[in-house]
């Protein structure tokens, strides 16, 4: 099984390509990319679904979808025929129709838990009919503001992991919408005329109170379903807006009065993490009028520099900014904010709206356990499109069925009484690590991470490493480094 795992693992390698050559390729029109790009996305038991029974790749004696692969131009084609193999092996769970995706958002209802972001992944008309032709439940459009901004060129960067093609984190250096505040109203419009079930959230920015008032009322009369106010953009060109009132709960609370003084929908305060605690913060956006917080925008950050002319990144004629930071690398950090507000006593009952990091259906439902109602997404989409939603919506969708869960709501915040202070830890448990010898492939990793990181439990043996349960302290660095999982840990006894 472990070795079925690993040969799947290798869907982490696929491009995700527009349009795959190995469909196109294979003769029994299996449509392999729709496999392994699930598998890419964690949706492993969409995966299945989508493969059948197997029988194809299993008599299958010349993979022509591997010879076509695209990744083979860069170093080996993905083992596209191995994987289908070991997935048609597995156990096929059962799914009988589809689970009740729709959630309730500050009294508006969102066919399923899925937004777009305020972002460049919504920022046009054109690009938002595309994400609900796909099956987005909503948007959050970009920030609209009557401040003209003028962007750099380029104006992003990002962290590449070293084994995939896809990046772990990613820099931006945008602003806001470059059209005018009339222009984007009229495409709000023309958006709720064409999706009246669709959620059109008009996220505003305003430099003065007047501003906020008169955003916040043109939105209500466009047809928007909410107003976000953008209280965390970190890289605004001028002083004052984004982020730094997001870090002040005066300047929060005052313009969050000012912004319900210009309508009556639903207020979404969006938060920025670039401060240490979030909670008093939102506590001065919902006593002003704010329904819901959404947390959590870009890190301010510097990505890299250029060893050349010193520089960061994206270069700029020599020069960089510090800018907002997002994707995969900044999941942990959004949930730990998101579970801070939840469990905060005066924000009890306060709609939660999940942002960062999220690139699959797990990713989002993490979220939805430390008590979100929705969730909003943006890097993914920009590194892999919209079609990313049939995988959030399936993989989702399929866990409730697994679980019997009908509705969202009835798992949401399940999370929350598991995550306590660290005095509330039990520190007399003790586990000890164990190695499958069938499965170790004698590789060292784990001896030279507990010899120099760790607490020199495991010794080399000759040609295998050994364990030493009398110094092993069950810290589990061992079975994070290990490449083919043949580290465990087995609790030994309990020591109080």
């Amino acid at each position: 099984m472990k070795k079925d795992r690993t040969v799947m693992a290798d869907a982490d390698r696929c491009l995700m390509c527009f349009r795959p050559v190995c469909d196109l390729v294979c003769p029994a029109d299996v449509r392999p990319a729709a496999v392994i790009q699930a598998l890419h996305l964690d949706n492993e038991s969409g995966a299945g679904l989508r493969l059948g029974d197997g029988t194809a790749c299993l008599n299958c004696n010349d993979p022509k979808c591997e010879k076509a692969c695209a990744r083979g131009r860069i170093d080996h084609a993905i083992q596209i025929r191995d994987i289908c193999r070991a997935l048609s092996g597995q156990e096929k769970k059962q799914v009988n129709g589809k689970a009740d995706l729709s959630v309730d958002f500050c009294g508006v209802r969102c066919e399923n838990p899925f937004l777009l972001a305020s972002s460049p992944v919504a920022s046009s008309y054109e690009m938002c009919c595309r994400a609900f032709d796909q099956g987005w439940a909503g948007v959050a459009y970009k920030t609209i503001s009557f401040y003209q901004t003028r962007e750099v060129s380029p104006r992003f960067d990002c962290l590449p992991p070293r084994s995939s093609s896809s990046f772990q984190g990613f820099k931006n250096l945008e602003q806001l919408s470059p059209y005018t505040a009339e222009e984007n109203f009229d495409i709000l419009c023309r958006l709720k005329e064409k999706y009246p079930e669709k959620v059109i959230i008009a996220s505003i920015m305003g430099q003065t109170t007047e501003e906020w008032t008169t955003l916040a009322r043109m939105a209500e009369e466009a047809g928007a379903d909410m107003v976000e106010c953008n209280f965390s953009c970190p890289q605004m060109a001028k002083q004052g807006l984004g982020s730094d009132i997001g870090q002040s709960p005066e300047l929060i609370s005052l313009y969050t009065q000012t912004t319900r003084k210009g309508c009556g929908l639903p207020i979404i305060a969006k938060m920025t993490p670039n401060a240490g605690n979030m909670e008093p913060l939102a506590v001065a956006a919902v006593t002003s009028g704010a329904d819901s917080v959404a947390a959590i925008n870009t890190i301010k950050s510097i990505t890299r520099i250029h060893p050349e002319n010193y520089s960061s990144f994206p270069d700029i004629e020599g020069k960089s900014a510090v800018g907002g930071y997002s994707g995969r690398a900044v999941k942990p950090i959004a949930l730990r904010f998101i579970r801070d507000l939840a469990v905060y006593p005066p924000l009890a009952g306060v709609s939660l709206c999940g942002i960062g990091g999220i690139t699959t259906w797990r990713d989002a439902m993490d979220f939805l356990l430390l008590g979100c109602d929705t969730v909003q997404v943006c890097t993914s989409v920009m590194e892999y499109g919209y079609r990313i939603i049939d995988h959030l919506k399936e993989g989702l969708s399929i866990y409730m069925q697994e679980k019997g869960y009908n509705r969202v709501e009835e798992f949401r915040g399940k999370a929350l009484p598991h995550i306590v202070l660290p005095e509330q830890l039990n520190r007399n448990r003790r586990l000890v690590c164990e190695i499958d010898r069938q499965s170790c492939i004698g590789c060292g990793r784990c001896y030279l991470s507990c010899q120099d990181g760790g607490h020199q439990a495991i010794r080399w043996d000759g040609h295998r490493p050994q364990v030493e349960e009398t110094k092993c302290v069950g810290c589990g660095l061992c079975t994070l480094v290990c490449p083919t999982e043949a580290i465990g840990l087995k609790e030994v006894h309990d020591i109080g």
